[in-house]
């Protein structure tokens, strides 16, 4: 009878942890979206470097939800639904509306619909992926991720508060180009890299210790110009990839039928 009991108790705890193992990824991504309210709080005080700063961190919890999961064995189609929702709200909605206060609103009386573009676009982006069932290639994502797009936008803001008069102009024009451009590259086919099988946990060796101090030392700093190369380097490799790919001599696989665009592993508490 003892040995029953104890079991049992065993059994609840067990129960326990695996609810609250569930629960983890589910938390980043209500960081997620606390920290994409804060960044409108923060725009809407004026703040746009403390806002674009809050979307960055939100990008790495972002990536970090669906590792647990994954980790944790706690994969779940609530998870993908949820994070997709927080993605909406913080790598969408947020950088249209920082932009939109920072000054796309003065280019003209209609403005505002270059910032409701790009978040219909990351919606739409969201959408597409949460549709698509087959994993092609988990290497590469099928457009421009969402939190990168954001990212990109974001990293514009840490150039732009610090311009004004003419120069200002030149900057909200330059904003609202690249709220366009990029939300055209998130319903794009074209492949971005996805980074999954960068492993932090194999050995490496002392060497590359020296580039990683170097790209850290950039990054404190000079933060605007380190984040601003990172985004345009990023956002411009998918475009740049495919039409390499096309230059490049010699037979496509696949002959005439055009290969099939590989798919991305799924967001949320069931994947990065």
């Amino acid at each position: 009878m003892i040995s029953e009991r104890r079991r049992s108790v065993s059994d609840r705890a067990r129960v326990r942890i695996r609810r609250g193992a569930y629960l983890l990824p589910s938390l980043f991504t209500m960081g997620n979206m606390v920290l994409g309210f804060y960044a409108i709080v923060c725009g809407l005080g004026g703040h746009f470097l403390k806002a674009a700063l809050m979307v960055f961190l939100a990008a790495g919890l972002d990536s970090i939800d669906g590792r647990i999961a994954r980790m944790t064995g706690t994969e779940s189609e609530f998870g993908k639904e949820y994070d997709s929702l927080a993605d909406v709200i913080t790598f969408g909605a947020v950088p249209a509306l920082l932009t939109y206060l920072w000054g796309v609103k003065e280019l003209a009386r209609e403005a505002w619909l270059i910032p409701v573009f790009f978040m219909v676009c990351t919606a739409t982006r969201l959408a597409r992926f949460n549709v698509q069932t087959r994993i092609v290639d988990s290497r590469f994502f099928v457009g421009l991720p969402a939190p990168a797009a954001a990212g990109a936008i974001c990293s514009l803001l840490f150039f732009a508060p610090y311009y004004t008069d003419d120069l200002r102009v030149v900057m909200q024009v330059l904003v609202a180009t690249a709220l366009l451009l990029i939300g055209a590259l998130m319903v794009s086919t074209f492949r971005y890299s996805s980074f999954k099988k960068f492993d932090l946990r194999k050995r490496w060796s002392y060497r590359a210790a020296v580039p990683f101090a170097a790209i850290v030392l950039v990054i404190v700093f000079i933060p605007r110009a380190t984040f601003l190369v990172i985004a345009v380097l990023y956002t411009l490799s998918g475009p740049l990839g495919a039409l390499i790919t096309r230059l490049r001599p010699g037979p496509r696989p696949g002959g005439d039928v055009p290969p099939v665009p590989p798919t991305e592993e799924p967001q949320g508490d069931y994947l990065p």
